[in-house]
């Protein structure tokens, strides 16, 4: 599913360069549960971004899903993103003003994807994360679990090879937080791929894999 090989990733900051990431390297396999774990200031935000096709390394190759797209323009990496990778942020990032369905929608409207077909597997997400009573609520009427639950099925309902988790319970209380990694766990189990970017070692521990980076380096 992801091969990187020796990525690189320096900012310019006045005439000092700043290098992010320092020659990592790792491999995921499609269906696999890995963590990636590190302090503040360690680089995993900013392997995040290149992971998620939001941003590109200054050296070294990305594949994602059998395509390189180390070197692709912003306008095909934003396809690659909607087309192969669902996020699952720390803040939600729910439209306020739009239904729980409706926020579930927007992706595959997005997509193209046809109006029968988008309500289905808009309904079929909401389902899978047991909100389906709550599809016409607003995100200030649900709780912060319900809440991150919507941006949940909103990740996978296009049924995309790769769900990108940064910190998503970072937001949360620890109990709804383990109910949220609970549900991470099942959706690995009936095969989706995850990354999972954290600091709680904890949370990463749900992983089958940790992977840990300080420095720009994986340790």
């Amino acid at each position: 599913m992801i091969k990187v090989q020796d990525i690189h990733k320096n900012y310019r900051m006045g005439e000092n360069i700043i290098a992010a990431l320092d020659g990592v390297s790792l491999d995921i396999r499609g269906g696999e549960f890995v963590s990636i774990t590190g302090a503040s200031g360690s680089g995993k935000t900013t392997l995040m971004n290149i992971l998620g096709c939001l941003d590109s390394p200054s050296e070294g190759s990305y594949i994602l899903d059998d395509e390189d797209v180390s070197r692709m323009s912003r306008r095909r990496l934003a396809r690659v993103r909607n087309l192969k990778i669902g996020f699952i942020f720390q803040g939600f990032n729910l439209i306020p003003t739009l239904t729980a369905r409706e926020n579930v929608l927007l992706p595959l409207l997005y997509r193209k994807t046809a109006v029968r077909m988008r309500e289905r597997l808009a309904d079929e997400a909401l389902e899978i994360v047991g909100l389906s009573e709550r599809g016409n609520h607003r995100p200030s009427q649900l709780s912060g679990g319900q809440q991150q639950r919507v941006a949940i099925a909103r990740a996978i309902a296009a049924k995309p090879p790769l769900i990108l988790a940064d910190e998503p319970c970072g937001s949360l209380d620890s109990r709804t937080g383990r109910d949220i990694m609970k549900t991470l766990r099942a959706l690995n189990e009936a095969g989706r791929t995850i990354v999972l970017i954290t600091h709680d070692e904890r949370a990463a521990k749900t992983a089958d894999k940790i992977i840990r980076i300080a420095d720009g380096r994986l340790t």
